[in-house]
């Protein structure tokens, strides 16, 4: 880590990031003093002033006028005023993937969890099991774990947990002795020049564990699959369908609630029950598992922490329920993920009626899968689009949300529009009906309707 006779003060701009924000935690934990900047106020950021740091709304160069290190997210233009005041005193700025490599240097065992999809919940369920085999760990990872209240905690233990973001190939920075990768799919066009970039991305963040570490990966991807003969490392392999060393069997549903037969190495071991819904969370159980027997953790214990998850922030959250209504918030902001959550509701409630309010997340996303958005919108009995979150890209006159309404109409979708933001509420007014499930999906600002939502479904 740095030395902090010369570090003593660290300003993070874009502080109000999940990434961001879970590192500016730790390393204050650690004793080192931290400022931070943000274009805007958020949950992360009263949280961060909640606990002592200075946090600065809008960005100027005053605010990093006696800060020995600059991290910024990548979401953060080189061009910004706080960069470039830093180049010109002569400060070192690094991005957040460079920080969240010397933070895994703190411990022996270092795990980073990667994948297109499922990364925070397997860190969460990973960390969980972590905490009842009383390992005290450290975890940096990109939701709020509802049983720490945090995406950060700072344990004394031996391991460090962390997400490992295959965004501008940022994880290639990272070199943990443990890796999974869940799963490979065509993503961040922006940063790869195709699906087979994306991979050799992937294999590369593989090989970069030491000799005597391991990954944990799932065979049922086919991505996945097609660059094991390229990996150089011990691999322990997790799956349904084919063969692999942990495996699930006789999967069921009911609600919320998950269970399946656990065998390793084709024999039974245990029956796992869980409180999260859906098949996706099944593989990301099994992953954990994996990983987490590997390490020497009893399945006891194992079985204990996954029966007591109680899930993410923003991961098929139910904000809601009575006896006519649920209101469910979800992360979901690719065509994959919108077909898990919309899933895990048909396979634990198939009595209800589905109403989906999703809002796409950056133009070139949905430029590029505006077609798959609309088949996985298809599920829905009803569907609300808002207008696209853009977040670090800037708007594109030819590219809308009436690109996935368009396409739903055409596949033959009855009951589907698009609303402003500002009349969301006012028409769920006229759409709701009884024995209805309401899903919000997105990775912008479409959470902050859900109190709004609350109270129209508890009148």
């Amino acid at each position: 880590m740095f030395n902090k006779s010369k570090i003593k003060k660290i300003h993070f701009i874009g502080i109000g990031g999940i990434g961001m924000s879970g590192m500016a935690e730790l390393l204050a934990k650690s004793g080192y003093s931290l400022t931070g900047s943000d274009l805007k106020e958020n949950d992360r950021t009263r949280f961060l002033s909640s606990i002592g740091l200075d946090i600065f709304i809008g960005h100027n160069i005053e605010n990093i006028s006696d800060a020995d290190l600059v991290v910024y997210s990548s979401a953060v233009d080189t061009e910004n005023i706080e960069i470039k005041a830093a180049q010109r005193k002569g400060v070192p700025i690094i991005k957040r993937a460079e920080m969240l490599a010397e933070l895994i240097r703190l411990k022996p065992i270092s795990i980073g969890v990667s994948g297109t999809h499922g990364k925070t919940t397997i860190c969460s369920l990973i960390g969980s099991i972590l905490f009842y085999a009383e390992k005290d760990p450290t975890l940096a990872v990109g939701g709020i774990v509802k049983s720490f209240n945090t995406n950060a905690v700072s344990g004394k233990g031996d391991i460090i947990l962390v997400e490992a973001d295959e965004y501008d190939k940022s994880f290639l920075s990272l070199f943990p002795t443990i890796s999974v990768v869940n799963n490979i799919e065509l993503e961040h066009l922006d940063c790869y020049e195709g699906i087979e970039d994306l991979k050799e991305s992937f294999k590369s963040f593989v090989n970069n564990i030491p000799f005597y570490g391991f990954a944990v990966i799932n065979t049922d991807d086919n991505n996945v699959n097609s660059i094991i003969n390229n990996i150089k490392r011990p691999l322990i392999s997790y799956g349904i369908n084919g063969k692999a060393d942990y495996r699930a069997k006789n999967i069921s549903f009911n609600k919320n609630n998950s269970n399946f037969d656990l065998y390793v190495k084709n024999k039974k071991i245990d029956t796992i029950y869980m409180n999260i819904p859906g098949l996706h969370n099944v593989y990301n159980a099994l992953c954990a598992i994996g990983l987490c027997r590997e390490l020497g953790i009893d399945i006891e214990i194992i079985k204990n922490a996954l029966i007591n998850f109680k899930g993410v922030k923003r991961r098929f959250d139910i904000k809601y329920k009575d006896d006519q209504y649920i209101y469910i918030d979800d992360y979901a902001h690719h065509p994959t993920e919108v077909s898990a959550t919309l899933n895990s509701v048909y396979q634990g409630w198939d009595d209800k009626n589905i109403l989906s309010i999703f809002q796409p997340h950056l133009y070139s996303r949905t430029k590029m899968l505006y077609k798959d958005f609309a088949k996985s919108l298809l599920k829905s009995n009803s569907v609300i689009l808002l207008n696209i979150y853009g977040s670090r890209e800037k708007p594109d006159k030819d590219v809308s949300s009436k690109l996935i309404l368009d396409e739903l109409i055409r596949l033959g979708h009855k009951d589907a529009m698009i609303v402003d933001d500002s009349d969301l509420i006012d028409k769920l007014k006229n759409k709701i009906k009884p024995n209805s499930i309401v899903i919000t999906m997105g990775a912008g600002n479409i959470f902050m309707h859900g109190d709004r939502i609350v109270r129209l479904l508890s009148k």
